[in-house]
Order: structure tokens, then sequence, then C-alpha cells
């Protein structure tokens, strides 16, 4: 979905100031089961195979697994399987989700080197088992940080953050006025990947309330993003913004929430205690109504299990639908269990 061509003036924007935008649309989103997807926490990779092929099928409403993929992304498309790998792949993305969907995709005719697993960090994606993934498969891995920064794509907030740099960062090192106010775009994302399936886990965040598409997609794909990091208003503007940037949103094609497994305390850190196997993918061409609807299992959850409460802050969702990115309003959200 096109992002609208405004800001977010205010460091937290209010939905009064935007009333005009609001409409009656709903989003979709299609969830797909099976008991046998987990045993032990470990994936059955043939049903998850399995799940990921019927959920895109029945998504796109095509007959056949290539026709749905084809409605996609063409062989020409370079495709960037976005993950969350900081919490490894037990409680981050799952590669058994991302082997299903690459293997998806080379059956529908896309070349394995058209296709690249991509997080922001290359140890990252190694240590949950990416790196072994894509040798397997024959597709490429990537981290944005080590692909490096593209100058002429950026994302350069309203109001004055300035931010720390550290290593890495573009502008580390350099000296002049307006240094650090600019979150640069990875050039993998900028220059080389053309479509972004988004696979995100369904795993709780403290400061954003799930580790979900919006978080994954937006701070995964910019520089010097520590100065939103530490202050939750302007968190809840800079990710839908970065978000709305057209070398991310314009080239999102699906999401897929993995659901095999919830983790609804402990962030990045692998708590089985705290986790509940669903035996679940949730797939939608609306990534907030996905994240939205995370957000309320993780908190029912935590109600029934007497786990630490805390405040989400939901305002990240709230500007989203203020952008127009998707839907935040669980009473304008239609899941269609399968």
């Amino acid at each position: 979905m096109a992002a609208m061509a405004f800001r977010l003036f205010a460091p937290a924007a209010r939905a009064a100031d935007f009333a005009w935008l609001h409409t009656n649309s709903i989003a979709h989103v299609l969830l797909v089961q099976d008991s046998r997807a987990i045993s032990a926490y470990q994936p059955n990779v043939e049903v998850v195979q399995a799940l990921v092929d019927r959920g895109i099928i029945q998504l796109t409403g095509r007959t056949n697994l290539t026709a749905a993929w084809r409605s996609l992304v063409s062989t020409n498309d370079v495709v960037g399987i976005k993950v969350y790998s900081n919490a490894g792949a037990i409680s981050g993305t799952r590669p058994a989700v991302v082997a299903g969907v690459i293997h998806g995709l080379i059956a529908s005719g896309m070349p394995a080197n058209n296709i690249i697993i991509w997080d922001k960090y290359l140890d990252d994606l190694r240590n949950a088992g990416f790196l072994r993934l894509a040798s397997q498969t024959g597709v490429r891995a990537a981290g944005s940080f080590e692909s490096g920064y593209d100058e002429k794509a950026f994302y350069n907030p309203d109001t004055a953050i300035v931010g720390q740099l550290v290593w890495g960062d573009l502008e580390f090192g350099r000296k002049g006025e307006g240094i650090g106010r600019k979150s640069y775009v990875s050039e993998l994302v900028s220059r080389e990947i053309t479509k972004i399936i988004s696979v995100a886990p369904l795993l709780n965040d403290y400061d954003a309330g799930v580790s979900g598409h919006l978080v994954s997609l937006a701070l995964g794909s910019v520089d010097n993003t520590r100065r939103f990091e530490v202050n939750p208003s302007r968190l809840a503007v800079a990710i839908p913004e970065i978000y709305a940037l057209p070398q991310l949103s314009d080239r999102v094609v699906v999401n897929i929430t993995d659901a095999l497994i919830e983790q609804y305390a402990g962030s990045s850190r692998v708590l089985l205690q705290y986790s509940e196997v669903l035996n679940q993918l949730w797939f939608s061409h609306d990534p907030v109504a996905l994240d939205t609807l995370a957000l309320q299992e993780l908190e029912r959850r935590r109600r029934e299990m007497g786990a630490l409460d805390y405040t989400p802050n939901l305002e990240i969702y709230t500007n989203a639908n203020l952008l127009q990115l998707g839907v935040n309003d669980p009473a304008r959200i239609q899941t269609d269990k399968r």
C-alpha cells in the first residue's frame, strides 16, 4: 500500500487531528493451522511447507501455487524475505517458515539467486540458522548493515532529533551542520531488492508491544535508529514514517506472521516458559492488521497466565493507520480461519 504524502507532525499524533483519513475499509487476515506443525518446539518441515503453500494460494485466490506466487512477484524481481532473527530460531522467525516461502518461490519459477534472506545483522542471521538455510536452498543471505547505506535514500524527521552516531552509521565520523539528523536506507533495500516478503514472529517487544512487521522492516532497513528507540514518543512517529518510505512500503507484497509458537514475555530472549504452541501462520497484505492481532493475542495470553503486564506503545499502530499503512481497529479486521 502506498503511503500518503504527509508526515506525522507532532511527536505523538492525535487521531482527532486526522479524522478525515479514517475510512470504512476492512483488513483481511487469513489464518491457517495444523496441529502437527510443531512437536517439542521444533517445526515439522513438511507440515509447515503445506501451511505456507495453502496460505499463499488462499490469500491470493489462485488455484495453484505457481499462479499464487506469480500474482505477487515476477521471475525478474529480486525478492527479499525480511526475517526477525535477533531472537534466534526458536523464538524469532523460524527457518522452516522461510524455507516454505523459498521452495514455493522456486517452484513457481523464481531463480534461487534472485531470492535474499535478510535482516539487519549478518551475525543474527547466522546464529538463527539462516545462512545454513541459504546454503541449502541456493539463495543468498545478507545483512542490511553490512550492505552499506544509500546517500540518496533517507528518513529525515521534521523534528530535529540528532542521533549519537556509532560505527557503521553512514555519517559516523563526519562533522558539520545537520550531521546525525538522517537515517539512511540500506543499499540492499534501495538498490537491489525489488519486492519484500515480511515474515515476523509472534513475539512480544517491551517497547513496541510486538516484534512485528512494522518494527522489523522499519528498524531493520535504516541506520541511526538509537535516537528513536530511547524515546517512546519518537519511536511512535519514526516507525510508521520510516515504513512509509517508498523504498520499503511500496515493495511489500505479502506479510506472514509466524505464529507456530507465541512468546508473550522475554522479548529477544528465548523463554519457553512464557511460550505457547499455536501451530498457526497468519497471512495478510496489511502489516498493521497483523501486528494489531498479534498485540491482542499476546495480551490475552499474558492475562491468562498472570504474566508480568506492561503497556505497549500503541501509538505506533495508531500513527500507522493515520498514514494509511493499514488498519489498527480490531472491529475492521476480518479473520478467515482455515
